[in-house]
């Protein structure tokens, strides 16, 4: 009973994290979050793999959002065996990205026109609530993105964040891939979304365990590297993937609404932003090894 009071008179509440500029952005976060997922779920139509990804969209970031808030409020964070600003931030990118994904893909799968009824209009107010929660994510990552020349938190610099960011568009090349037999260059293509997607995750998940200490080299010297050869691997994918999946000409006319096609020229577009982003990743990577902030 002692030890349970001490701890209880240990915890204390810290009310900055609730009324900085980064907590109203969380709590706005939170709100319109949950405002989204309620009103779409009082539709009951959320239906499918589309249905399911939007509705757990917000669900999850409800819900570490406001985990986020009740260990910062409660100071509780420090006892984590984790690095709280590293975590924060790409979470913060991350459901930023999410977010922004759920308010394109909602309203083009589930809103018809005209929208006229009743169902139709919460479908609406939910989407227009999703994209104000974009921009509620999109202001804590710009609050909390490290100033050029300190790297104390990797995952707060424009590479940390670029690195939740391929990391992301790799898994959405991954859930426009067809289950079929590809061709020598296709599966080529698929093992660079792969071997790439494989290493950013592992080097946002080291940061975040703070395992980087372990690393035979240091971080800066070893992302150049890497980003380099991820570089090169993706303007290979870029030229490949629409050669050999565009072989056979334009969109076939008997394709419908859910066509391999259509994928196929989703995962060239993704695969050209995952490329500019490595090549910016590649510039900011070598600035922070060569050019040194006096």
């Amino acid at each position: 009973v002692g030890e349970l009071a001490g701890t209880m008179a240990m915890v204390t509440v810290n009310l900055h994290a609730v009324t900085s500029w980064v907590g109203i952005a969380r709590l706005f976060a939170v709100v319109l979050s949950c405002i989204a997922f309620s009103l779409v779920a009082s539709t009951g139509d959320f239906e499918g793999s589309y249905g399911t990804w939007c509705m757990f969209t917000w669900c999850f970031c409800f819900a570490v959002t406001l985990l986020v808030l009740v260990l910062e409020l409660l100071e509780l964070y420090p006892k984590l065996p984790l690095s709280w600003d590293d975590f924060t931030s790409a979470f913060s990118m991350l459901a930023a990205l999410m977010v922004f994904t759920t308010s394109v893909v909602f309203p083009s799968i589930f809103i018809s026109s005209p929208c006229s009824s009743s169902k139709c209009a919460r479908q609406a107010v939910a989407t227009t609530v999703s994209f104000l929660c974009f921009f509620a994510y999109a202001l804590e990552v710009g609050l909390t993105r490290t100033k050029p020349g300190d790297i104390s938190s990797f995952l707060s610099t424009v590479p940390g964040l670029l690195k939740v960011f391929e990391a992301y568009v790799a898994c959405l090349i991954f859930s426009l891939l067809e289950p079929y037999n590809l061709k020598a260059g296709l599966q080529w293509c698929v093992a660079v979304y792969s071997i790439c997607f494989i290493i950013t995750f592992l080097i946002i998940i080291f940061t975040i365990g703070r395992c980087l200490t372990y690393m035979p080299c240091p971080l800066e010297k070893m992302l150049v590297g890497y980003n380099t050869l991820a570089l090169m691997m993706y303007i290979t994918a870029t030229v490949l993937w629409p050669f050999y999946s565009f072989q056979e000409g334009k969109r076939p006319n008997t394709c419908g609404r859910n066509c391999w096609w259509d994928k196929d020229l989703g995962v060239t577009f993704l695969t050209i932003f995952n490329l500019i982003a490595y090549l910016v990743d590649l510039v900011y990577s070598t600035r922070m090894v060569f050019i040194r902030a006096p």
